[in-house]
């Protein structure tokens, strides 16, 4: 059997009274990215800090490549970038990087070339001799990922890496985490959901230190799917839409079917197939003029804040 890239076992942590992580048990393959969602405060920096062994569990081990995380030789693994990650900002991108190859005792020469690929990796080949301080938050992140993946781990562990940036910022992180898919395992935490939905193979998501499920992204969109479909029509086919929802009405394969001006939201009963096959004939049946029809998945922000509402 294939080790995992990453592997908890009942892995834990308490700060006295409060579970910050309850026993987790996951796995993640080579080659994903895996996104780790949930609420500020839900046990994700937590996970990550144990993953990275910056902290002791309390009860439970973790591996990285089947080397325990909290031993020595698991750094060597994987590449890390924290929450808020801190530079000397009188470095440049070139000096900081090769500092960091140094601390992994690479050659001279081994580490001048692995410093331009990451600056190139980067985007950062450009500003390679500017001082860091003067970076904007994307290119703060995008040198963290780049000294992440300097010494040439398998494992890359993000901690909320586009929390605080702007658009561009993200979308250009964004694509530079989805080109590692296949070359390094990408364990991802965020809270925010179209990030997670956008790049990542398979989801976790966690609540008050809890795991509550963890799937492949279009799995987890199918188990939640609503047998809802939409139809916009034209505009001047909206007289006909009376007769179109009575008939809709009669068909035993529809629970119900509303219409808010040009637009219809069917809502299928029973196996959802008989309508998909009926429903096209019968819109044509009717003289309807189809421009759009869905059948609507819920978005990932549904299914998270389903499944994590706050306590009452």
């Amino acid at each position: 059997m294939d080790v995992p890239a990453i592997e908890c076992r009942q892995l834990s942590r308490r700060y006295g009274e409060v579970a910050a992580l309850q026993p987790l048990d996951l796995q993640v393959a080579a080659g994903v990215i895996f996104g780790f969602l949930g609420r500020n405060g839900a046990g994700k920096t937590t996970t990550i800090r144990l993953l990275a062994g910056l902290a002791h569990p309390t009860t439970g081990s973790a591996w990285i490549n089947g080397v325990e995380s909290s031993g020595s030789q698991a750094r060597a693994q994987f590449g890390y970038l924290p929450q808020d990650p801190a530079f000397y900002k009188w470095m440049t991108p070139r000096e900081y990087l090769d500092y960091v190859g140094q601390l992994f005792q690479m050659e001279r020469a081994e580490r001048r070339r692995r410093v331009d690929e990451m600056l190139n990796l980067a985007g950062l080949s450009q500003a390679a001799n500017r001082q860091i301080g003067g970076f904007s938050g994307g290119m703060v992140q995008r040198l963290g990922i780049a000294q992440a993946l300097l010494h040439r781990p398998s494992v890359l562990l993000l901690d909320e890496p586009t929390s605080s940036l702007d658009p561009a910022g993200r979308y250009e992180l964004l694509e530079l985490i989805s080109g590692l898919r296949g070359q390094v395992t990408v364990f991802f935490s965020s809270h925010i959901l179209a990030d997670v939905e956008r790049i990542c193979d398979r989801v976790g998501i966690i609540h008050e230190g809890r795991l509550l499920l963890e799937a492949g992204r279009e799995e987890l969109l199918a188990r939640y799917a609503t047998n809802v479909m939409l139809l916009e029509v034209e505009r001047e086919s909206a007289p006909l839409l009376p007769a179109f929802l009575a008939d809709l009405q009669s068909r035993p394969w529809v629970a119900g079917a509303t219409a808010v001006e040009n637009v219809v939201r069917v809502v299928a009963a029973g196996e959802v197939n008989a309508g998909k096959r009926a429903l096209i004939p019968l819109i044509a049946a009717h003289n309807l003029l189809l421009n759009r029809y869905e059948w609507v998945r819920p978005s990932l922000e549904e299914i998270f804040l389903s499944l994590s509402q706050p306590k009452m």
